[in-house]
């Protein structure tokens, strides 16, 4: 397995108007770098990784865990505007669905065309 160095964190890389390389990342938009080049830019962001996970280990704090390095049970509850659950509790009796089952359907289908969405830009 590959050492990942920046533990599942989503990087993301862009250049700035000053045409500085800024490197951050997307789940904590608070741990960023730049630099000249996108290399460099990279390598100063592990370091301030680094320092970020240091200061949590000296002041006793957990270091923030990646949301695709968590274990999820797949439940979870959602509270919605009671006509957005009216509408959804009959449009899974019209196409003969549990309400659940509808629901799960639907995030998936959302979630699958954000990611071709976030993947072709």
């Amino acid at each position: 397995m590959l050492h990942d160095k920046y533990d599942g964190f989503t990087v993301t890389l862009s250049l700035d108007e000053e045409d500085d390389w800024i490197a951050h990342f997307e789940e904590l938009p608070n741990v960023s770098a730049f630099s000249s080049t996108p290399e460099d830019a990279l390598k100063e962001l592990e370091i301030a990784w680094e320092a970020m996970k240091e200061s949590y280990r000296k002041h006793g704090e957990p270091i923030p865990i990646s949301p695709a390095k968590k274990d999820y049970s797949g439940h979870f509850n959602v509270r919605v505007d009671k006509r957005v659950h009216c509408a959804l509790a009959v449009e899974a009796a019209q196409v003969g669905l549990s309400l659940n089952a509808l629901v799960a359907q639907k995030l998936a289908q959302s979630v699958k065309a954000s990611h071709r969405i976030h993947h072709k830009t």
